[in-house]
């Protein structure tokens, strides 16, 4: 009778940088940037937490991990930090660094691009999702947001598909999805009603992102498989960062309306 081989993911960074390097990382605030071998800046990010922050990236199973990141762990040969007093300051420290020295795997913040809306609707029971530059008649908008509209995007809808699909596992997300292939316009539907969702969903921009969070989290606190918590944290970390600029005084202008 064969016997399936099962194959451990890899951890290219592990292999590179040691598991000490990980056990060892700061748990402050900062920046971290990732370089080559040839020591060209790869990517830049920040956290509240480096050590936190960085394992994420340590498994790089390619299920579940974007296949812009999986590209950019295969060439990481060395990682520097630069510390920070909170994490206010690392995320302003990040955006200028962003800006100035444009790293390979960086998208937001690199280039000013069009002005980009996140918009969506309810129709039939389903809730759709999407990017766009000219919002239609009948959508809610909120931007414009730039860079960042297609990684809130992204980070929405799977929050969004995980808390109003409690039995469903991670495996079952639409196609591409956790690899941060969404569709242009993604639709979401659950079992019950998506008022609760929608009304969640226009908090998060418009009242109060934490109490968008504080409904997310009873929903999402069952999923205990590690992959699926590493999911969720990074994309709760995005809706972090995206609160956190959208405060007073942040470079973005908020509007968010039915058209």
């Amino acid at each position: 009778m064969a016997q399936t081989l099962l194959f451990p993911d890899a951890r290219p960074l592990d292999q590179r940088l040691g598991r000490n390097f990980f056990r060892e990382a700061p748990a402050r605030p900062g920046v971290y940037l990732m370089k080559d071998a040839q020591d060209k800046l790869l990517y830049v990010g920040k956290a509240k937490n480096l050590r936190q922050r960085l394992g994420h990236y340590r498994v790089a199973n390619p299920d579940r991990m974007p296949s812009r990141h999986l590209r950019m762990v295969n060439q990481v040969s060395r990682i520097e930090f630069q510390f920070c007093p909170s994490e206010a300051a690392a995320l302003q420290h990040e955006a200028k660094l962003i800006r100035s020295l444009k790293p390979k795997f960086n998208r937001a913040g690199v280039w000013p691009g069009r002005p980009k809306f996140m918009v969506w609707r309810m129709a039939a029971e389903r809730l759709a999702i999407t990017v766009a530059e000219t919002p239609a008649t009948g959508w809610q908008r909120y931007g414009p947001l730039g860079g960042w509209a297609v990684a809130l995007q992204q980070s929405l809808l799977r929050l969004l598909w995980l808390a109003i699909n409690p039995e469903r596992p991670l495996a079952e997300l639409p196609a591409g999805w956790a690899q941060g292939r969404c569709m242009s316009q993604a639709e979401l539907a659950g079992s019950g009603s998506m008022d609760e969702v929608v009304a969640a969903l226009d908090g998060f921009f418009w009242h109060d992102a934490s109490a968008f969070t504080a409904w997310l989290g009873p929903k999402l606190s069952p999923r205990i498989h590690p992959f699926e918590r590493g999911l969720i944290a990074v994309d709760l970390e995005t809706l972090q960062e995206f609160a956190q600029k959208q405060k007073p005084g942040g470079s973005h202008r908020q509007q968010l309306a039915l058209l």
